[in-house]
C-alpha cells in the first residue's frame, strides 16, 4: 500500500498569543481519498489546512508528507519548499488572497515560473488551463476587476497551472453564487475521477456530499471527534448538532409543531 500523502503523529499546535489549539491530534491521508473537513467556526479547520500546506508548523509531534518530515526547518530550503509547493496546491477562502498581479494571464503565471519551468512549459499550461476552467477570455483582465466567481476560477487556475498532486481547498464555495458552485462541484469532481487527493474545509454540506468519500469533523474544543465515511457523517443529525455544524429548532403550525433544520455558513 502507498505510503500516507499525509501522516500527523501526536501532533501539538498553538498560536503564541493563546492556548494550544491541537493536542495529540493523529490522521492519515491517502492518495486519491477526497476529504472535507468539518468544524464550526473557531473549531481549528483552516488551522489544520495551513499545517498540511507548509504554511504553519507543528510545536510537537511529527507532520509527514510523502514520506518526508516536514519541519520549518525543512521548507526554509528553497529547493525543498518548491518541490514541496509543486507537489501541495493551496486555494485560500478569498481569493483576493492569492491575487496580486495586473494581469489574469501572468497571475497564473506566476507560480509556475517561481518553480523554474520554462517559458515554454509555462506557457503550455496557462493556456491549458485557461481553456480547462474557461477563463481564456478573461486572461487581459485585471484580476482586482473581476467578478467574485471569476476571481475564484482565477485562484483555482494559479494553483492547477501547478499541476500539484494534492489539492487543498479552504471553503471553496464562501461567497460563490449557485452558478458558480455548480461550477466548482463539476471540477472537483472531475479532478477526483482523475485521481487527485483533495481536502477542503467547508461548511456547506451539499458540497461536502457531492464531492467527499470521507470525513473528519473537529469540535468546537478543537478535538477530531469524528473520521470516517461521509455518508455516515451528513446522516448522524446528532453528531452535526453537537459540533454545531447544523441547528434546529421547533415553531407551531395551528395545533402542530414544526421543526426545520439550518446549516451554518
Amino acid at each position: 500500500m502507498d505510503k500516507p500523502v499525509f501522516e500527523l503523529n501526536r501532533v501539538s499546535f498553538g498560536y503564541q498569543t493563546g492556548e494550544p489549539l491541537f493536542r495529540d491530534l493523529s490522521l492519515k491521508v491517502r492518495r486519491g481519498e477526497k476529504v472535507a473537513l468539518l468544524g464550526a467556526n473557531g473549531s481549528g479547520k483552516s488551522t489544520l489546512l495551513k499545517i498540511l500546506c507548509g504554511l504553519l508548523f507543528v510545536k510537537s509531534g511529527e507532520f509527514k508528507a510523502f514520506g518526508q518530515s516536514i519541519t520549518e526547518g525543512v521548507l526554509e530550503n528553497d529547493e525543498q519548499a518548491k518541490a514541496y509547493h509543486r507537489r501541495v496546491g493551496f486555494v485560500f477562502q478569498n481569493p483576493e488572497v492569492q491575487l496580486f498581479t495586473t494581469r489574469v494571464w501572468d497571475e497564473i503565471a506566476f507560480g509556475p515560473l517561481q518553480l523554474g519551468l520554462g517559458m515554454k512549459e509555462v506557457e503550455t499550461r496557462v493556456n491549458d488551463v485557461l481553456q480547462m476552467l474557461g477563463i481564456d477570455h478573461l486572461q487581459d483582465r485585471s484580476p482586482y476587476r473581476l467578478s467574485g466567481g471569476e476571481k475564484k476560477r482565477v485562484a483555482v487556475a494559479s494553483v492547477l497551472a501547478l499541476n500539484p498532486e494534492v489539492l487543498i481547498l479552504d471553503e471553496p464555495a464562501s461567497g460563490l453564487d449557485p452558478k458558480t458552485q455548480r461550477w466548482l462541484v463539476g471540477l472537483l469532481q472531475e479532478l477526483g475521477r482523475r485521481g487527485r487527493t483533495i481536502l477542503l474545509a467547508s461548511h456547506n454540506l451539499d458540497l461536502v456530499h457531492a464531492i467527499a468519500d470521507r470525513v473528519l469533523i473537529l469540535s468546537e474544543d478543537h478535538q477530531l471527534v469524528y473520521d470516517g465515511p461521509a455518508t455516515e457523517a451528513l446522516e448522524d443529525r446528532e453528531l452535526l448538532m453537537a459540533v454545531n455544524l447544523v441547528d434546529e429548532f421547533y415553531h407551531s403550525h395551528g395545533e402542530g409543531i414544526h421543526s426545520h433544520r439550518y446549516t451554518h455558513g
